[in-house]
């Protein structure tokens, strides 16, 4: 017969917290107000929950195969942690900053579920190779999250890029028109950042893997550890080999918010181009409903707000970066409370990240192209200029600056007469240089000049085509 008696819930706070249990042994006053409100982390650091069972309950494996501990203990605390870990998932568990921080709630809970064998879990570790641990395995996830985020971006860059192989477009230099390209190129150019922001996601993985945890406080301990097993269990490549070490450094985490520093910028670029190109001046694309957004007093407006959040957040990620170097700059060896500043930087960056990276991929996704718009405005401002030049350096054998000097006249010839190049005549282009022939304005048309561009990483439609093959087996895997 089913027994519906519920157990009683059971509070994670010692009823009379004001000097902690956990370290007060030698305290008979609680520390000043100002001083708890500074010191406690549990607010935010409490999002290491997940990591930091999991990494006692390696700990507690380990305890027990090497006989610290006894297995009934060890089959307690397993039990226990994972009674707590299901109690946090589904809101049951309220964490409380009397106990400061994510570890020493969760262990006080685990105390009085267990009782006595919960204080055995916390031999020969502290809290120092405990929340190094705890991180290493959030900064993990963190980027293994983001490598799938940053190839949904890539997949969606390149369906769009197979869409637009031959829309052509101006290319810009000092946001001035200076040549064509198409469409395709210019979304193949992001795929291949996010592609560097996924080689940097994998190599620091790599440097990461490696555990703290059995470092203890600074020193290691007299126990008689295994660090390979709980380094294994816990999907590291090794145990860290130097204990101080272990404790006191956070590069793994400087360079989570490096990688997230430049993933940013190369969101923020494109963030920038959609700006420019939804704008009526531009009038490149436009967005749907869904990711534009109204004005209170001008009824025509449709802003890219997404765009621009995108764009204004990468400024947290800098941000972020800075403040972590900063505190880490000057820390002697070994663990130093300031490192408590660790976390919030990185949780910051990988929330941010994560929302700009997924919201770049449903903008790249969402918008619509104007394709006649865009091949206008590649045909303006003289873009086959360079074309022309070509053409008498390749047809007339000018030295390139020779050809150069021709064609900047002949520009200026147009420009006077308030012609393109291709609409000068024959004679006109003879007056500046006599040798030009009449199949000059075979390359003159804008679509001949992206024809021509065949050259490896050229926006030449059959590149672009090559390009996106190659991004797919490469990338999308």
């Amino acid at each position: 017969m089913k027994n519906d008696t519920k157990k009683p819930k059971t509070s994670a706070t010692p009823k009379s917290p004001s000097i902690n249990q956990m370290w007060g042994g030698q305290f008979s006053s609680a520390p000043a107000d100002l001083l708890a409100k500074i010191n406690v982390s549990v607010g935010f650091d409490k999002q290491l929950y997940r990591q930091d069972i999991r990494g006692s309950i390696a700990h507690a494996k380990m305890l027990a195969r090497q006989k610290i501990i006894t297995e009934a203990d060890a089959k307690a605390i397993i039990d226990g942690l994972k009674s707590i870990l299901s109690d946090i998932e589904s809101g049951d568990f309220t964490f409380q900053d009397a106990l400061e921080d994510v570890h020493m709630n969760i262990e006080s809970a685990l105390k009085e579920r267990i009782g006595e064998a919960a204080g055995r879990l916390h031999t020969a570790r502290s809290r120092n190779d405990q929340v190094a641990t705890d991180l290493r395995l959030y900064v993990r996830d963190a980027l293994d999250a983001f490598d799938g985020a940053f190839m949904a971006l890539q997949r969606a860059l390149i369906k769009r890029a197979e869409e637009h192989v031959g829309t052509l477009m101006p290319g810009f230099t000092h946001l001035q028109v200076a040549q064509p390209v198409t469409l395709g190129h210019h979304l193949m150019a992001y795929v291949e950042m996010a592609g560097r922001d996924r080689h940097r996601i994998r190599d620091a993985r790599k440097r990461l893997n490696e555990s703290p945890l059995g470092a203890a406080a600074l020193a290691g301990t007299s126990f008689p550890l295994d660090r390979e097993f709980t380094a294994d269990e816990l999907g590291f490549d090794a145990p860290m080999s130097n204990s101080l070490d272990a404790v006191a450094s956070r590069d793994f985490a400087l360079e989570f918010l490096s990688f997230a520093a430049i993933a940013a910028v190369h969101l923020s670029r494109l963030a920038e181009e959609m700006v420019n190109w939804s704008s009526v001046q531009f009038g490149f694309i436009r967005f749907s409903d869904a990711w534009s957004t109204g004005s209170s007093i001008m009824p025509q407006k449709r802003n890219p707000d997404a765009a621009e959040l995108v764009r204004g957040k990468s400024g947290r990620m800098f941000g972020n970066l800075m403040s972590l170097l900063t505190t880490m700059k000057a820390l002697p060896l070994a663990y130093n409370k300031d490192m408590q500043e660790d976390k919030e930087p990185v949780f910051d960056s990988v929330e941010n990240l994560m929302v700009c990276v997924q919201a770049m991929t449903g903008m790249v996704l969402d918008f619509s192209v104007n394709k006649d718009k865009m091949e206008e405005s590649a045909s303006e401002a003289y873009a086959n200029a360079t074309d022309l030049a070509d053409w008498l350096v390749r047809e007339l054998k000018l030295p390139f600056r020779d050809a150069h000097h021709v064609t900047a006249k002949l520009v200026k010839l147009a420009t006077g007469k308030g012609k393109k190049l291709e609409e000068l005549s024959l004679k006109e282009m003879q007056a500046v240089e006599s040798k030009i022939r009449k199949d000059v304005f075979s390359v003159l048309a804008t679509i001949d000049s992206v024809k021509s561009r065949t050259s490896f990483g050229g926006t030449a439609p059959a590149n672009v085509r090559s390009a996106i093959a190659e991004a797919k087996k490469l990338y999308l895997k």
